[in-house]
């Protein structure tokens, strides 16, 4: 599935394209994080481009969606090497988006929180440690960050389902999008339940 958004107003600071890929496993909010990043990327008035890749399940199989957003953008798709930003929603759907880094220019945000595919249980493959899987994306980042994205927020909010706000909240505290905050804000409200919003909010901002 693919949408586009065309630009509505004249875009503000970093006009050059920026690439954001989201890649996890069915039901950890891929698609609404990605959603929130198009949604706030379009109120800063970038023409915005986002895809989504599916695996085999729906729930438990691998999905990555990918954010193009710019000055003019094309192709809702990143070419390999061209990522600026990977949130990591699983450690090993990280690996499988390495192609899309390159060193010196993406920023890698990983949750540490383990989703074992039954391609490893029933194959008896080795999951990779956290270790191993910071030292293969060297090659191919600039930063690996990596958080208990899940922890944090079932400790703060007694849900998981937000720790995709937590990691944003990552990127935006450090500055690694080109998007300000309160826009962030703005889209999470428009794409969170009402009654959820203020646990999203405080999720979102305790983020460092």
């Amino acid at each position: 599935m693919i949408f586009m958004v065309t630009k509505a107003t004249k875009a503000e600071a970093n006009a050059r394209e920026f690439n954001v890929a989201v890649a996890g496993v069915g039901g950890q909010g891929i698609l609404t994080l990605a959603e929130i990043l198009t949604e706030a990327a379009f109120k800063q008035g970038y023409d915005v481009r986002m895809s989504e890749l599916h695996g085999l399940a729906q729930r438990g199989g691998s999905v990555t969606s990918q954010v193009r957003f710019g000055t003019k953008v094309y192709s809702s798709l990143i070419k390999a090497g061209h990522a600026d930003v990977v949130f990591a929603l699983e450690p090993l759907e990280g690996l499988r988006a390495a192609k899309l880094g390159a060193a010196g220019r993406t920023h890698f945000i990983i949750n540490t929180h383990e989703i074992v595919p039954v391609s490893v249980t029933d194959l008896g493959d080795k999951y990779p440690t956290l270790a191993d899987v910071k030292a293969k994306l060297k090659a191919f980042s600039k930063q690996v960050i990596d958080a208990d994205a899940t922890g944090i927020a079932e400790r703060e909010t007694g849900s998981a389902v937000m720790s995709n706000i937590y990691m944003l909240g990552i990127a935006s505290a450090r500055g690694l999008l080109p998007i300000r905050r309160e826009l962030l804000l703005e889209a999470i409200k428009e794409n969170v339940p009402e009654k959820y919003f203020e646990l999203n909010r405080k999720i979102f901002e305790l983020a460092k």
